[in-house]
């Protein structure tokens, strides 16, 4: 129960809900053990002794009883309904949330598919159990002890023949379940595994198709489904093999009734309509413990569910926030690196290695290199994706640490690489960073980042709703809309993530023209692998390997025989390439 204890905080608040459902709960069950009650009077008390004037009155009594059980049936289950609805309600929030904070260094392992399964999949697993097994549960138990206490009333000798082939059912229940409950958390993995082979395959459809490779991912997808199958399948096994043996040991009993039975009614020591009623009673406690094996199977179920739910609520940001944190500051943007070590989780070499520089109030920082020589992980330590191994990074003198995650991403404006749009209006895209943006500052972001003109040539304007992950507009355009959400947010630093790399020359340098006075009074940092895109910096650096090997302005460093002349050769050599082949 440790699963259900560690998640009560979720469920315990509602358990009002939960009472009255058990309290209609055991309402219902007393009515249930009615009825061989009056099976056995009828018999006895009527037909035996030919008081048949009573029947009308049993039966008004019955039909009373019936209404009286619907209502209490409704009340039930509405509020168990009520209970398990509303406490995943409150779950299901508090994992969304956990999501949206937990760290980059997280998502690097985690799978989409994976965590979409754990968020609809398991939360609805865990509540059918609040809603249903629960309650089910508790009726078996009330069933088997009051249709125990009603035996026992009528023949102790009896009810102890009938009952002694319980202990033997329940090591057959205690058995199952601990067959059944790791084979249904394989199911929820494997299921996991298979919402993740699906959402890559939608998610790089255009690959996949200009590959021709659907075959290949029809392949990977049957691959993934058979695992589920199987591991259903073995499950299903487990079930086979267990639910007859406990089917029998209770037809076992039934026997033993109706042969000491039996003999009781022959030797007149108990009625036959008490006779009649033990059969009936004797069934409402083998019915409970051999679908006890339902509920166990529900119970096994969500405890696997439980525990996936935990797995990401328990899981550590390794971002850490220190308490009296500088709160909605503006900040000036000055930022220093002082001997900075990175090294990403199970990587086998470090990303970044002794960096050191300092970029001053509104100085534009260039940064070059070869892919994975650490341009990008620069930037990621000064928004905190992630934690530097060593070392210290200052944001206006003082340690980043010192600044709350809001406040430091706040005063930060970032445009990556690949550019994200959210399927709702463009207008809302660019004010995502800044909801409370007026149209004035949404069109004149939109116009900085030469965007303004494409925009109100859609039919909509800004108000035009883009498709997933802004499907209908080029690359260029959905870079172009993602630089001017970064301008709307008004940031102290300004960090271009290779941010043209998707757009034509010609509109690089629009873009690029637009930029420079957005950069105005701002610390930028520009990651690009064209020259063109940064040589106008204050400074460059390059980096090789995760260390800095050249600093300087572009002047400086093209005169030098470094690793920034020999970038700038090939890049010259490519266009004048491009020219001659233009001009023939």
């Amino acid at each position: 129960m440790d699963t259900f204890k560690k998640l009560k905080p979720y469920y315990w608040p509602f358990r009002k809900y939960f009472v009255y459902s058990i309290i209609f709960l055991l309402f219902l069950t007393v009515i249930t053990v009615v009825y061989p009650i009056i099976l056995q009077l009828t018999i006895d008390e009527v037909v035996l002794k030919g008081n048949y004037h009573w029947i009308p009155y049993l039966a008004l009594g019955f039909i009373f009883i019936m209404i009286l059980k619907g209502a209490a049936t409704y009340i039930h289950q509405y509020t168990g309904d009520l209970f398990g609805i509303t406490s995943v309600y409150k779950l299901r929030n508090t994992l969304y949330e956990k999501l949206q904070f937990l760290s980059f260094k997280y998502y690097d392992n985690a799978k989409t598919g994976d965590l979409m399964s754990r968020l609809t999949a398991d939360v609805e697993g865990f509540r059918f159990f609040l809603s249903f097994g629960f309650a089910e549960l508790i009726r078996f138990l009330l069933l088997i002890v009051i249709s125990c206490g009603v035996m026992f009333y009528y023949s102790i000798p009896l009810t102890i023949v009938t009952l002694i082939t319980l202990p033997f059912l329940a090591v057959v229940v205690y058995k199952f379940d601990r067959a059944v409950h790791p084979a249904f958390r394989e199911i929820r993995e494997s299921f996991g595994k298979l919402n993740t082979k699906v959402q890559e395959s939608i998610s790089g459809i255009n690959t996949v198709k200009s590959l021709s490779r659907e075959d290949f991912e029809i392949q990977k997808f049957n691959h993934s489904n058979s695992d589920y199958k199987d591991k259903y399948l073995s499950t299903s096994s487990i079930w086979a093999k267990y639910f007859p043996l406990m089917e029998l040991i209770g037809n076992i009993s039934v026997v033993l009734l109706l042969g000491y039975g039996g003999y009781l009614v022959m030797n007149e020591s108990l009625q036959p309509g008490e006779l009649v009623a033990f059969y009936s009673l004797l069934w409402y406690i083998i019915w409970p413990i051999v679908n006890l094996g339902f509920v166990i199977n529900l119970f096994s179920q969500s405890k696997a569910s439980g525990e996936r739910l935990l797995e990401v609520l328990e899981a550590e940001g390794d971002i850490n926030q220190k308490v009296n944190l500088i709160n909605n500051e503006r900040l000036d943007g000055e930022v220093e690196f002082k001997h900075v070590t990175l090294r990403y989780k199970n990587e086998p070499k470090d990303a970044l290695y002794d960096v050191s520089f300092r970029a001053e109030k509104g100085k534009v920082i260039g940064l070059i290199g070869a892919t994975g020589s650490g341009k990008t992980s620069i930037t990621q330590l000064i928004t905190r994706f992630y934690e530097p191994s060593s070392g210290e990074i200052l944001m206006d003198g003082k340690s980043i640490n010192q600044y709350a995650l809001h406040t430091l991403r706040g005063n930060v404006g970032f445009v990556l690489q690949e550019s994200f749009l959210f399927s709702t209006t463009i207008k809302e895209n660019i004010s995502y960073g800044r909801p409370d943006a007026s149209l004035e500052r949404i069109i004149d972001a939109a116009k900085r980042a030469q965007a303004h003109d494409f925009i109100m040539e859609l039919p909509e304007g800004y108000d035009t709703v883009l498709g997933e992950r802004g499907m209908g507009l080029s690359g260029g355009q959905k870079q172009r809309i993602a630089i001017a959400r970064a301008i709307c947010v008004d940031p102290s630093i300004l960090i271009l993530d290779d941010a043209t790399s998707a757009v034509d020359m010609e509109t690089e340098m629009n873009i690029q023209k637009a930029l420079n006075e957005v950069m105005k009074g701002r610390t930028t940092f520009i990651i690009a692998h064209r020259i063109s895109s940064l040589k106008h910096a204050d400074e460059i650096i390059v980096l090789e390997d995760g260390t800095i090997t050249e600093r300087g302005k572009h002047e400086e460093l093209i005169v030098k025989n470094g690793p920034y002349q020999r970038i700038f050769e090939i890049q010259f050599k490519d266009q004048k390439a491009v020219l001659a082949s233009k001009i023939s």
